[in-house]
């Protein structure tokens, strides 16, 4: 179902009107089609925990759902100041979204800090719920603010919620002999049974995970469900609010299916082992850890029972030369990292086009340049990806576009590799690898059979009649060769990263081969099979939005918002970057304008103006950040009255 499209002002009225009613004896009950939340706080406030459990049961619950966890690059920093500030923004309705929202309709702050670096976001009339104990002189002085915004009418504009959670929560938790500080430990869990009580989630999930996450501490987990039914109790009791809200589930929103909530880490990592049981191969990850690629190690490593080994190796290139050695033994072998971790495996990349063997790289990229910004998201190691490797080393490149896709994206890869014996890259980013939504759980049939085999005996005969193996005699079809397992008799041959012989594999430094095997390495690329791609065009459009990756919610809620106010604007979204579609030039060419929303400075653009001489317009945002859709939708009506 296609939402109803509106600015960020109309969406947070969106947030208080519609149908009310008020069953007897309650407080009112009013109806929405979509809300998006924000929580905010210290980054030891427990934000993302908190946020990950209201995802859950909104997951269970049956709505569509979009999240954007955002914290800081600091371990831990310095309490109370904006750069601790941590937050988790929630997404969902009662139909298919796209992403996490432009502005929040609710915004809970948990300190002065979270209030003041998260304002400029909400729009007026928003509700703003703080704990005021928090609010004390010496805070309010950290982060810069000369009077409380609470009493200064600065915040006169939004609907006040002026909350002492830490008070409200030690005050519930009186009877569990706790310290204070233990005691305020659990003000976010005040908070999300207030948030739940606000919106009618379910309870059930959350105090099921707590007495699991505190098993070994009964009276902790005893505590935080106090905390949760207290912050419940108040929402119902308090005369502050006076209304909760109802967001219906999603019902016309998803094909028929048994759905979870899924990360892009989550979604990856799931992917991979369904196609190494595809591939009736062991799966092999040599990692080391890099945010925001460190959740696939965490989840792997979980999975021994299906075959799954996972390495932490000291660094990066240690990672990705055992994936190289796990892929000539046989397994389906991967590595993931994230942008400067690419520049260091760049050397045994090359190796693996080289030897022509199966590996996967995935790197979940954030902003750069260097160490950058580790916990923020971009997508610039497109070029990374294409050309960063001495010599002619062509990579085929696949990018995921949802969370959910990551899992799709993952076999994709896989498929690549095994079939054309060659390394892959799939660019992920941190946006897709901490979003969530909802997945459906794919039967097993639905699933590519990516069965491989190895060779087992000799492959060509001599002029004399002597059979022999020859590691570089290629597929007619796929110009892969063989893949060869160490210890199989008669299968000897030399491996390395100095050129090889055509056919024979032997080293060699003759001009015209290594000019033939360039050439050939570079074909087996170019003619892998890719699907064509497809254009969205229901009103015979001039101006065409091509995209890549994590653009996709973002740059589909915009051409929505921008049909659903008359305009005619085509859409079509990259998943294979090398090679692009062989279609992809005549679908170009059929447009007058074609704009390219990227968050790098035109990377894809580049590539596209370079390949088919189109006058391609980048729309372009570095700032750690997703687009916002209505910033997309006014980019692109202007490109379309231009």
């Amino acid at each position: 179902m296609t939402s109803q499209v509106s600015s960020p002002a109309e969406q947070a009225d969106e947030a208080v009107v519609g149908e009310q009613r008020k069953p007897a004896g309650v407080k009112d009950v009013q109806r929405l089609d979509r809300v998006i939340i924000r929580f905010a706080g210290d980054s030891g406030d427990g934000m993302q925990l908190t946020g990950d459990r209201f995802t859950s049961e909104t997951a269970s619950f049956g709505n569509d759902l979009s999240t954007l966890p955002n914290f800081p690059a600091e371990i831990r920093a310095p309490a109370g100041t904006l750069p601790g500030v941590s937050s988790f923004q929630l997404h969902f309705a009662d139909h298919d979204i796209l992403t996490p929202g432009d502005a929040p309709n609710v915004l809970v702050a948990m300190n002065p800090a979270a209030l003041k670096a998260n304002i400029a976001d909400v729009p007026r009339g928003a509700e703003i719920i703080v704990n005021t104990d928090e609010f004390t002189k010496r805070a309010l002085q950290k982060v810069g603010y000369a009077a409380s915004p609470l009493d200064d009418g600065s915040l006169d504009g939004y609907s006040l919620h002026t909350v002492p959670l830490t008070t409200l929560t030690v005050e519930a938790l009186k009877e569990f002999g706790l310290t204070r500080k233990e005691a305020e430990r659990s003000k976010n869990m005040f908070a999300l049974g207030l948030l739940s009580w606000m919106y009618h989630r379910p309870t059930e999930g959350t105090e099921k995970f707590l007495k699991s996450k505190f098993a070994k501490k009964p009276v902790i987990a005893e505590a935080n469900i106090a905390a949760f039914r207290a912050g419940w109790n108040f929402g119902e009791t308090t005369e502050d609010f006076a209304v909760s809200y109802e967001v219906a589930p999603a019902a016309t929103a998803f094909p028929t299916g048994t759905y979870r909530n899924i990360s892009g880490n989550l979604a990856l990592s799931y992917g991979l082992v369904a196609a190494s049981r595809q591939a009736d191969l062991p799966l092999f990850l040599g990692s080391y850890p890099i945010t925001p690629a460190s959740d696939i190690l965490h989840e792997l490593s979980r999975h021994k029972n299906f075959g799954v080994r996972t390495f932490q190796a000291e660094d990066e290139i240690a990672g990705i030369g055992a994936a190289l050695g796990a892929a000539f033994g046989g397994s389906l072998a991967v590595t993931t990292t994230s942008g400067p971790g690419v520049a260091l495996k760049s050397e045994t990349i090359g190796l693996a086009v080289s030897m022509e063997l199966p590996l996967l790289i995935l790197d979940i990229q954030r902003g750069g340049p260097s160490t950058g910004l580790p916990t923020k998201t971009e997508q610039a190691d497109l070029l990374q990806a294409m050309f960063g490797r001495n010599g002619e080393a062509p990579v085929p490149i696949v990018a995921p576009c949802t969370p959910a896709d990551c899992f799709d994206a993952a076999i994709e890869a896989a498929r690549i590799a095994l079939t054309y014996r060659t390394p892959v890259m799939l660019l992920s980013d941190g946006y897709l690898a901490n979003g969530s939504e909802p997945w459906r759980i794919p039967d097993i049939d639905e699933l590519p059979d990516l069965t491989v085999q190895f060779a087992q005996g000799p492959n060509h005969t001599l002029d004399d009649g002597t059979e022999v193996f020859w590691p570089y005699k290629r597929d007619p079809q796929t110009l892969a060769r063989p893949w060869a397992v160490p210890g199989t008799p008669g299968l000897e041959h030399r491996i390395g990263g100095i050129e090889k012989q055509d056919g024979t594999g032997n080293i060699s430094y003759d001009p015209a081969n290594h000019d033939f095997m360039v050439r050939t390495r570079q074909a087996k690329i170019d003619g892998i099979d890719v699907p064509d791609l497809e254009v969205d065009d229901p009103h015979g459009a001039r101006t065409l939005v091509l995209g890549w990756g994590s653009t996709f919610g973002p740059i589909t809620a915009a051409v929505r918002r921008l049909r659903a106010s008359g305009e005619a604007i085509a859409q079509a979204h990259l998943r294979h970057l090398n090679p692009f579609p062989r279609n992809l030039g005549a679908i170009l060419k059929r447009y007058d304008r074609v704009v390219i929303p990227e968050m790098n400075l035109g990377q894809l653009a580049t590539l596209v103006r370079a390949k088919y001489l189109v006058d391609a317009h980048s729309y372009n945002q570095v700032n750690g950040m997703p687009f916002k859709a209505e910033q997309l939708a006014t980019a692109l009506k202007e490109a379309i009255d231009g």
